[in-house]
This record gives structure tokens, sequence and C-alpha cells, in this order.
């Protein structure tokens, strides 16, 4: 058979996500309690780095001045970086990178609409309960106090204030979605593709995508879901705006990191049509 590696260098990227995607659907169809337990530790992971990174943001701005807020912000972000790294590593579900993971075993008819379903169904879920129990422990104790509180609900106005501003603003956070499960999934497309053999270089990838995602301001459905969820219970939040806003981020999410990246590198590293091709050519010259 024709050696297509150098033409296509993704198939090992294809090939562990098609394996990871196995291993997905089996735990979220027998062992769907265990599927749920890793799932919520993503979610209390993002949930305290969350925390950590506001905290951080909040110690710099106690310094005084707009530029130590800048610098708390710049340092907040890549220590909340390690969020991915902390998720990866410790085998934890996380919502935005199975839906490039299930997205690919779509286009290869490795998974069917129903079982891509449950996986991300289940995954949301439990990541939601994961965020909820770091949320009871925030308002049971004095971590979201001060400074910290002042920053989290910042940030919470923030992202609800994109729902106010019409399609200008619904457009504004869709596409900052779009851009955030794009790094994301960038970073695990490198982890995955099997080029990187050391683990600090892995960690470096997920690190810097993360980084850029809270620190240019791009939207994650999970992150912003913990967010509200700590906030809420704590002060409250207008239910009807946040639920606006993870379901446009939901949907920008799965756009950057199913279409974009999962699609994307699907369509590009399938060698069937390659292959056929060379199978009919070689048929016509052995017939010629």
């Amino acid at each position: 058979m024709t050696d297509t590696s150098g033409l296509f260098p993704g198939k090992h990227f294809i090939s562990t996500v098609l394996d990871a995607l196995e291993t997905k659907t089996a735990m979220s169809g027998g062992l769907a309690r265990v599927y749920l337990m890793r799932a919520a530790m993503a979610g209390g992971l993002i949930g305290i780095m969350y925390l950590t990174n506001y905290a951080i943001i909040a110690a710099f701005a106690d310094a005084g001045g707009d530029t130590f807020l800048s610098i708390g912000r710049m340092v907040g972000a890549l220590v909340f970086g390690f969020a991915l790294v902390f998720i990866y590593y410790s085998k934890s579900e996380l919502l935005t990178s199975n839906m490039m993971i299930v997205s690919i075993g779509a286009y290869y008819r490795r998974t069917t609409c129903m079982k891509a379903a449950r996986v991300l169904l289940l995954c949301y879920i439990g990541n939601i309960l994961g965020g909820f129990v770091v949320a009871l422990m925030v308002v049971g104790s004095t971590l979201g106090d001060g400074g910290v509180g002042e920053q989290m609900q910042a940030g919470v106005d923030h992202k609800l204030a994109y729902l106010g501003e019409g399609f200008g603003g619904w457009s504004d956070l869709f596409l900052r979605a779009v851009l955030c499960n794009f790094m994301i999934n960038l970073a695990m497309l490198l982890v995955y593709n099997g080029l990187i053999k050391d683990d600090f270089t892995k960690s470096l990838a997920m690190i810097m995508s993360v980084f850029i995602f809270a620190f240019v301001g791009f939207e994650h459905s999970v992150a912003n879901t913990v967010l509200f969820t700590m906030v809420g219970m704590q002060h409250g939040i207008d239910a009807g705006l946040a639920l606006g806003n993870v379901t446009i981020v939901l949907v920008g999410n799965f756009v950057g990191g199913g279409l974009l990246i999962g699609l994307y590198y699907a369509y590009a590293n399938d060698d069937r049509r390659y292959l056929r091709k060379q199978i009919v050519k070689a048929t016509d010259e052995a017939g010629a």
C-alpha cells in the first residue's frame, strides 16, 4: 500500500483522537458515573484556577495603579494556563476539547450523533457539578471576599454586558468563543500529534493556549459557567443573561474546536480519496 505519511502528516493525530473517542464513548455509556466524576474534576480544577486568576489580579490591583492591574491580568492568565495541564494529566474530561474529538469521530463515522451528544452532555453536566462544588466552598469561606470578589464580579459584569449590546455584542461574544476553543484545541492538536515527545513542551503548549484566551479576553463556556455559579451563589446574577452568554459561547466554542480544528484536520488528513485515485490509476496502467 502507498505510504501517505508524508502527504498526510496528521494521521497519527487522527488515530490518537479516534482511540480517545472510543474510550470516552464506552465510558459515557457503561461507566457513566465514572465519566461524570472525571468531568467533575475538570470543572473543579477550572473553578480553582479561575479563582486563583482573580486572586492574583486583586493582589496586583491592591498594589495600586493601572500598570499593576495590567501586570496582574497577565500573571493571572499565565497561572490560569496551568488548568489545562492539570486536566490533561489527571485524565479529567473537559467539554471544549471533547468537541474536537467527537467532530473528528463523526467525520470518520466512528460515532453517531446520539453517542456524540451523550459524550458532550454528560461531560458538561460533570463540569458544572465540579464547578458547583468549588462554588459551595467559595460561598462557605472567605475566599471570594474583598478584592477577589470585586474582580470576579467585574468579570461577570463584563461578560454579561455583551448581551445588552444587540447583535454587535452577540457577534463579538460569539467570535471570542470561536477563537477561545480554536486555541484550546490547537494545543491539544500539538499534544496528540506525536511530534512533541516531552511533557515540558506539551505543558508549555497548553499553558500558552489558555494564557492567550484568558489574557486577550476570549470566551470559554465551562469557565464562564463556573464563574457565573461562584458569583451567582454569593451575590446573585441575572440568570437570563448568564444563560444567554453560555448558549452563545457554547456554539462559538463548538465552531472553534469542533469545526475549525476537528473537521478541518479530519478532512486535511483523510487519505482515502487519494488512495482510491491511486488504485484507479494503477488499475488503468495495468490494463493499458
